[in-house]
């Protein structure tokens, strides 16, 4: 049974930053895709970036230029690097991990099979 703990979520103030992060009970370099999601009230759950075990990274145009998905293999701990929060990135965010190779790693694409409990992020104005 595969675990994912979510913690860095918080309050901030638009302009601000945070940094999430995501341990595994297991080696991050196992799962062919790790990703962030993220999920607001009233709202539909949406991928926001995306790595692949090799590193290669993908992010939805809401969070390009903004924020950056990292991974630290030795720590098994995936990263979500966020600047320039603004209040409509105000949501729950979850980590999600695909261990397949079959499908393609991306915010949009990946398909996960473990995920974490999430992390309240709340941006104000």
């Amino acid at each position: 049974q595969v675990q994912l703990v979510e913690s860095g979520g918080g309050s901030v103030q638009a302009g601000g930053a945070l940094r999430l992060s995501c341990e595994a009970s297991k080696s991050t370099y196992n799962f062919a895709c790790m990703a962030w999601l993220r999920q607001a009230p009233g709202k539909e759950r949406e991928g926001i970036a995306a790595i692949s075990s090799r590193g290669s990274t993908t992010y939805a145009d809401s969070a390009k230029g903004r924020f950056t998905i990292s991974k630290d293999n030795a720590k098994n701990t995936l990263y979500l690097q966020m600047n320039s929060l603004k209040p409509e990135d105000t949501a729950m965010y979850y980590c999600a991990a695909q261990p397949s190779p079959l499908f393609a790693c991306s915010p949009v694409t990946m398909v996960a099979g473990h995920w974490g409990q999430g992390t309240q992020v709340t941006v104000s104005s």
